[in-house]
Order: C-alpha cells, then sequence, then structure tokens
C-alpha cells in the first residue's frame, strides 16, 4: 500500500480524472452532434476536473525531481552555493504552497458558510474547492519528500 501512495497516487488519480473527462466530453460532442441539446454540467467537472489533474502532476513533477529548472547554471555552481539554491527554492516553494493551501482552506470555508452550490449540478460548491488545500498539501509531502531523498542521496 505505502508503494502504491508512494509511487502510482498521482498517476493512478489523474489517469482516472482524465478518463472521466474524456469520456464527458466526448459523450457531450455526440449528443450535441446529434441533437440540439447540450449537458450543461459537463463543463462544470471538466474545467473543475482540470485543475485537480494540473495539481496532481505539479505533486508527481516534484515527487520526481522531473520540475522545470535551469540546470545549466545550477550545475556550474560551485557546491555550497548549489546547496543554497535548492535550500532556498525549497522554502520558496513550500511557502508558496501554504500560502496556496491556507487560501484554499478559507475559500472552502466560505463556500461551506455561504453554502454556495454549483450552477448545473448543484453541487455544494466546497466539493470542487477542496482540492486546492488538500492537493497544495500533497505538494509539499511530495517536496519535502524529495529533499529528504536528494539529502540523503548527496544529490544536490
Amino acid at each position: 500500500m505505502w508503494n502504491f501512495l508512494n509511487k502510482y497516487f498521482e498517476e493512478t488519480l489523474g489517469g482516472i480524472l482524465l478518463a472521466v473527462m474524456a469520456t464527458i466530453a466526448f459523450v457531450n460532442v455526440v449528443v450535441r452532434y446529434c441533437s440540439s441539446f447540450s449537458f450543461a454540467w459537463s463543463e462544470e467537472l471538466t474545467t473543475n476536473f482540470f485543475v485537480w489533474v494540473v495539481l496532481l502532476g505539479t505533486a508527481c513533477a516534484f515527487r520526481d525531481s522531473s520540475n522545470l529548472s535551469v540546470a545549466l547554471f545550477y550545475n556550474k555552481l560551485p557546491k555550497p552555493l548549489r546547496l543554497l539554491c535548492y535550500s532556498l527554492s525549497l522554502l520558496l516553494c513550500i511557502g508558496f504552497f501554504l500560502v496556496l493551501a491556507y487560501t484554499g482552506m478559507m475559500e472552502m470555508l466560505d463556500e461551506i458558510e455561504l453554502e454556495r452550490v454549483s450552477d448545473s449540478l448543484e453541487l455544494p460548491y466546497w466539493i470542487y474547492t477542496m482540492a486546492l488545500p488538500s492537493f497544495s498539501l500533497l505538494i509539499i509531502f511530495r517536496i519535502v519528500q524529495r529533499a529528504y531523498h536528494d539529502f540523503t542521496k548527496d544529490n544536490v
């Protein structure tokens, strides 16, 4: 179970969400082509699921250390400066996602308090918004996990 959470969680959940998004979009296109009817809820789900997939992809990129970086300059720095740059980037990333998690939580609590519902499916809107603080915390976990791996393997 730990190996699944450590390796395949983001890919599995993201793959399921992408499959659901593609199916919904395909069905909506076929129905719209064959009739003048359209599923209004399809845009609601695909838009919100897309945000979820982006956040899952970000967590996956930090976990695998495949996020965009300027390695040409970083690799030419002496080891103490590389360590400083790496540590600074870790602190900035963690700080950014902590702020994102906090503001996402505040937004979610506001939506719960205001009892806001989505337009087409009339679902409580906090169900969509809960991904922001949840996946931001997952991203922070993956950043710390990658940093631990890099510092113990001396990959900095």
